[in-house]
């Protein structure tokens, strides 16, 4: 019910903001769950890409330092999210959302990069398709990356790409991680290259790179 809730809340405010947003691709969604995967370019993606696959409801993960507030703890609990230790991820970072992927009717929203500042592809997607046997579905968001840029209710494009399948009898090791971040770096290009050919995401946020 809350997430319900919160889901029209989120529609509500989003409309106000920004304005309308187009889909592509929605006929790629599978009817069972599903990992929805995107690369990290804005800390609101989670919202959007929540409204762009409705009615299926989802859960996600979040950084264990924003439970530290008890009304967003609630908040966030409440939505379906789970604590991740980013930096010491354990066992529970896995099989939280594989139980979820296999026991419940909730899909999963996941960034392989972990971060929005970072492009690196990281396994954890990967191992969480194998256990729960559920496909990946790229996506991407297309529109402001800068808050501010929301309130000039600049166009948002998101585009969902063909379902990823992971074969259960897949070695999870650096090769295949590797080949894994290859396959969905091309997936996002792909669908970015759909959208809009000339749109280049530029991280208004980057970290200095360690030059020693």
């Amino acid at each position: 019910m809350f997430y319900s809730f919160i889901r029209y809340v989120a529609a509500g405010v989003v409309w106000l903001i920004n304005g309308r947003y187009k889909l592509l691709g929605t006929d790629k969604l599978p009817k069972g769950n599903y990992i929805l995967v995107g690369p990290h370019r804005t800390w609101w993606e989670p919202i959007f890409f929540a409204l762009a696959g409705w009615p299926h409801r989802f859960s996600f993960m979040a950084k264990k330092e924003l439970f530290k507030n008890p009304i967003l703890k609630w908040i966030l609990i409440h939505a379906n999210a789970f604590s991740v230790d980013r930096d010491h991820p354990g066992p529970s970072a896995i099989k939280t959302p594989v139980q979820n992927l296999k026991k419940t009717d909730l899909s999963l929203i996941m960034f392989p990069s972990g971060s929005r500042h970072s492009e690196e592809m990281k396994g954890g997607a990967l191992i969480i398709a194998k256990l729960s046997g559920v496909p990946l579905v790229p996506i991407v968001y297309q529109g402001p990356v800068k808050f501010s840029g929301l309130f000039k209710r600049k166009n948002v494009t998101m585009a969902f790409g063909d379902p990823i399948y992971i074969d259960k009898r897949t070695k999870i090791n650096e090769e295949t991680t590797n080949e894994f971040g290859n396959t969905l770096q091309a997936s996002f290009d792909k669908l970015d290259q759909e959208i809009d050919p000339n749109w280049v995401y530029v991280d208004p946020k980057p970290t200095k790179k360690n030059n020693h």
